[in-house]
């Protein structure tokens, strides 16, 4: 098993250098930051808008086994302080045996952002690492630079995102997470039991273990009555042993009628 990241770079590195060549990233992804003014705690709202060229998609911040999540990188600059980014609800991709999640077409990413100071000016500069999939793989890397209109009202399509972010666990109905572990060869097998209402068949669940260093494995998902069963194996980058904090996991259910984020599960 091997990190996210690498299993892309990897997928990217037998395609054929012409057919590469042929899509670059300036033609197949187009980058956007959106104002949207001062909210009322004091933070800027903000947000990357991606188009994407028809047959294209990009990645979600837990893409699956065939993808990169995009990436900020700030210039350090502009009066930036914290950064919160919010992710709306996804898409399940299957192609070629494998299972990624993402975004078609055009996607917003709202981006809360705390100055450094208050009342001064405040300039949103960097780049945008992310993937872009469609025959082909290639990484994108895009560059910003914006000076941010403290003034903005509240912009449509940043409402609209926020909008469209997965339920709450106490919006889904969730009345209890718990998980199991268990060894396995290459690490741990993790077995949560999320008792909720449907989200609308099919459903997929995506764990996020919480540690830069775990990844976790795509889950087989069942459900029974109002318990929904995942399972997925857990397997540190360096292949040493790893203790597990089950307060760090993160669950996120996707069915067709609308998704679950639920932080965290009990011992089971």
């Amino acid at each position: 098993m091997k990190p996210l990241a690498a299993l892309f770079f990897a997928a990217l590195a037998v395609l054929p250098l012409t057919a590469a060549a042929q899509s670059r990233p300036g033609e197949v992804v187009q980058l956007e930051v959106l104002d949207g003014g001062m909210t009322a705690r004091g933070t800027y709202l903000a947000a990357f808008r991606l188009t994407l060229a028809d047959g294209w998609k990009t990645y979600w911040r837990a893409p699956g086994d065939a993808g990169i999540p995009p990436q900020v990188i700030w210039s350090g600059k502009g009066n930036v302080g914290a950064v919160s980014m919010s992710w709306p609800t996804p898409h399940v991709f299957e192609q070629g045996g494998y299972r990624s999640i993402g975004y078609t077409r055009q996607v917003v990413l709202p981006v809360e952002i705390t100055p450094r100071r208050e009342g001064g000016d405040l300039r949103l500069s960097g780049t945008l690492e992310l993937g872009v999939c469609s025959d082909i793989c290639v990484p994108a890397t895009l560059d910003f630079d914006h000076v941010a209109d403290l003034k903005a009202g509240r912009h449509p399509a940043i409402a609209a995102a926020l909008a469209n972010l997965p339920y709450t666990a106490k919006e889904g109905r969730v009345s209890a997470a718990r998980c199991r572990l268990s060894p396995s060869k290459d690490g741990m097998r993790l077995t949560a039991t999320l008792d909720m209402p449907s989200a609308g068949a099919p459903e997929t669940v995506v764990v996020e273990p919480g540690a830069p260093t775990l990844w976790a494995s795509e889950t087989k998902t069942t459900r029974k009555g109002g318990t929904l069963v995942a399972e997925a194996d857990l397997v540190s980058a360096d292949g040493k042993p790893f203790a597990l904090d089950r307060s760090a996991l993160r669950f996120t259910v996707l069915g067709q009628k609308h998704a679950v984020d639920i932080r965290g599960c009990t011992a089971d």
